[in-house]
């Protein structure tokens, strides 16, 4: 059963300091669903908050690659949870029905991997309509 909450994932994180390190993860062993989307994004400005919506059905894993990533994400309950990603080797769980913002240091690089392919009409960009439709 998949959490309906927010959660962190640990991928493996192999190599040294010497040689360098190297994460993986596989389809059916490290991922709460099939991947169908990937999308990275980069250089984005410290001042600017990206995200601020909910998916229907989308789930998501969030990666910062690089940098710091500040992810808070919103259950239609009200709890307020807030993750710091800055390590390569975690990634956050975000399954649909949960409101999330992001704020970026200007060297982050983050990587989703999505459940679905883009569709506008799975995305609530309104946050009145998020808390309707769960309450």
């Amino acid at each position: 059963m998949k959490s309906a909450i927010p959660y962190l994932i640990n991928f493996p994180k192999l190599g040294g300091a010497d040689i360098g390190y190297i994460s993986i993860a596989e389809q059916g062993r490290d991922f709460p669903f099939d991947i169908k989307r990937t999308f990275w994004t980069y250089y984005t400005p410290e001042s600017i908050v990206r995200g601020r919506h909910a998916h229907y059905v989308t789930e998501q894993i969030l990666i910062a690659t690089a940098g710091r990533i500040v992810v808070t994400t919103e259950l239609s309950d009200g709890t307020i949870q807030s993750f710091r990603l800055e390590d390569p080797f975690v990634g956050l769980y975000i399954p649909p029905c949960v409101w999330h913002t992001m704020q970026y240091s200007h060297s982050a690089v983050q990587l989703v991997l999505a459940s679905t392919v883009y569709d506008e009409l799975d995305y609530i960009r309104d946050y009145n309509t998020f808390k309707s439709v769960w309450s």
